[in-house]
C-alpha cells in the first residue's frame, strides 16, 4: 500500500513523511482538517510532533484532498489502540515475533493455532506493516501470560526468526 501512496509524494519529500507519519498513526482527513478518531488535531502542533512546519501538514492534506484516491484512504483511517504497554498491569501475556521475511503468509495463523491448542485466548493482534515500518514486529497480547513451555514451539514456527515475552 506504501508503495502506491508513496510515488503521489515523490516531487514533495516533506508531505512525504507526514503521510507516512499519518498512516503509521491512523490519522485521516475530513474536509481539510486532521483528525485522531473524532479528534481534531491541530496543524501546528502535528508539525511539532513532526518536526516540520505546519504550512508542510496543510499542503499535505491538500495534497490528499486533490487525488481522488488518496482522499479515500485518508479519509477512512483510524487509530489502534495497542495494548502491548498495559498488558503487565493487566497480567496479560506479550509475545513479540521477529519474523524472517515479514511478507511471507501465514506466521500469525501458525501462531496463533499454537497459542490456542494450549487453551489461551488472544486478546489483540498486531502486525506492523512491513512497508511502513524498518523492522516489523508481530505482537499478541494473551489473556494471560505465555508458559515458558510453549516459547521453543513458537520459535519452531514457520517464519519466525526470533520471540520476546514479557
Amino acid at each position: 500500500m506504501w508503495q502506491y501512496i508513496a510515488r503521489y509524494f515523490n516531487a514533495f519529500p516533506k508531505q512525504k513523511i507526514i503521510a507516512q507519519k499519518m498512516l503509521e498513526y491512523g490519522l485521516h482527513i475530513s474536509q481539510g482538517k486532521l483528525f485522531c478518531g473524532t479528534i481534531e488535531l491541530s496543524p501546528s502542533k502535528i508539525a511539532r510532533a513532526f518536526n516540520t512546519d505546519r504550512r508542510i501538514v496543510m499542503a499535505t492534506i491538500e495534497t490528499i484532498e486533490q487525488n481522488p484516491r488518496l482522499s479515500t484512504i485518508f479519509s477512512q483511517l483510524s487509530p489502534t489502540c495497542h495494548l502491548k504497554n498495559v498488558a503487565p498491569a493487566m497480567n496479560w501475556g506479550v509475545l513479540e515475533i521477529i519474523p524472517e521475511d515479514p511478507s511471507m503468509p501465514g506466521i500469525l495463523a501458525e501462531i496463533s493455532t499454537i497459542i490456542a491448542t494450549h487453551n489461551i485466548s488472544i486478546r489483540q493482534a498486531i502486525v506492523d506493516d512491513f512497508e511502513l515500518t524498518e523492522a516489523p514486529r508481530l505482537f499478541i497480547i494473551t489473556e494471560k501470560p505465555i508458559p515458558g513451555s510453549l516459547i521453543p514451539i513458537i520459535c519452531q514456527a514457520q517464519g519466525v526468526k526470533a520471540v520476546q515475552i514479557s
